[in-house]
């Protein structure tokens, strides 16, 4: 795993430098400038912003300034906000961008598994088609247009959220992130529900009514025994197929019963100490024949037959 993430770095390397060098290329060469403008500069006014920023060296000059300015973050003065660098914008904005988008993720992780398993436990319903709908629709508007539809109608119509803003912090005003953690959140849940109702669907088609684990199906067997009110259980290797937390739970259940019903059980074995727990007299047969037969507590403290002692050793 470390050498497949080492090699990955290494792959990731060459690839960000082709595309450092393709922007850098293409802003390059592109019509217009970052200072033209509707009035045009003088020529000495143009001439010294661009020695101000570069633009006047030679070309590979020009290149190795905006690869290492880029790698130790420094992108310059904002030519928008005068009073600002970019990398002071970017740190600013940086957490509320953060926060938002985590908590667009939540949202889209509870919204699309939620409503992916309501439609697969309903395949061909009501609630699946329109679940479908509704996620292909969201997946299919952008934010910007889900955005705009959500402060038109909740801040402009309603008035119950504000349409802009952050207010002092995202923690003491939520109302301001309500709408754009939605809006953000809307796309992705869309894209969540329509994978996890396919893939839930599939899971759920190949279910059947005998899918059950060991446990359950013991406990069904020793439902559909106890209907009949009987007045002995016949138990063959009880929890030989269980794990042993499951087989304890099963144990457990039967002496209840044994105990609350007062139910005889004969239970049939290669654990004396599972029958034990049942049975005050225990037989040992080998290859057909009793070759021991007394009280359990006897047989274990004292194996007579050589198939007894056997047992009692695997026990």
């Amino acid at each position: 795993m470390r050498a497949l993430i080492l090699r990955r770095l290494l792959t990731a390397i060459p690839t960000l430098l082709l595309v450092l060098i393709a922007s850098f290329t293409l802003m390059r060469f592109a019509p217009g400038g970052p200072f033209d403008g509707e009035r045009p500069l003088a020529p000495e006014t143009r001439a010294a912003l661009e020695a101000a920023y570069g633009l006047n060296l030679p070309m590979g000059e020009q290149f190795a300034l905006y690869l290492k300015r880029t790698l130790t973050g420094d992108y310059g003065p904002s030519l928008v906000y005068r009073d600002f660098s970019v990398t002071q914008l970017i740190a600013d904005s940086l957490p509320v961008s953060l926060t938002l988008g985590g908590l667009a993720i939540i949202l889209a992780l509870a919204l699309g598994l939620a409503a992916g398993t309501v439609a697969a436990l309903q395949p061909g319903g009501w609630a699946d088609e329109a679940l479908m709908l509704a996620a292909t629709i969201v997946t299919a508007l952008p934010s910007f247009v889900t955005g705009p539809l959500l402060a038109l109608i909740f801040g402009l119509w309603l008035g119950l959220l504000p349409v802009g803003g952050l207010g002092d912090s995202l923690l003491s005003a939520p109302q301001f992130w309500v709408m754009p953690v939605i809006a953000l959140a809307l796309p992705v849940a869309g894209a969540i529900a329509k994978l996890a109702r396919a893939g839930l669907a599939a899971a759920l088609a190949d279910a059947t009514p005998m899918a059950l684990s060991g446990g359950q199906a013991q406990r069904v067997a020793i439902a559909r025994a106890l209907v009949a009110e009987p007045q002995m259980l016949v138990l063959d290797e009880a929890t030989s197929a269980l794990d042993p937390l499951v087989g304890a739970q099963i144990v457990k259940l039967l002496k209840r019963l044994q105990r609350e019903q007062h139910i005889a059980m004969l239970v049939i074995t290669h654990d004396l100490a599972l029958a034990a727990q049942f049975c005050h007299r225990a037989l040992v047969l080998d290859a057909g024949r009793i070759v021991e037969a007394s009280p359990i507590v006897e047989l274990i403290a004292a194996p007579q037959a050589a198939m007894t002692q056997r047992l009692v050793a695997a026990s």
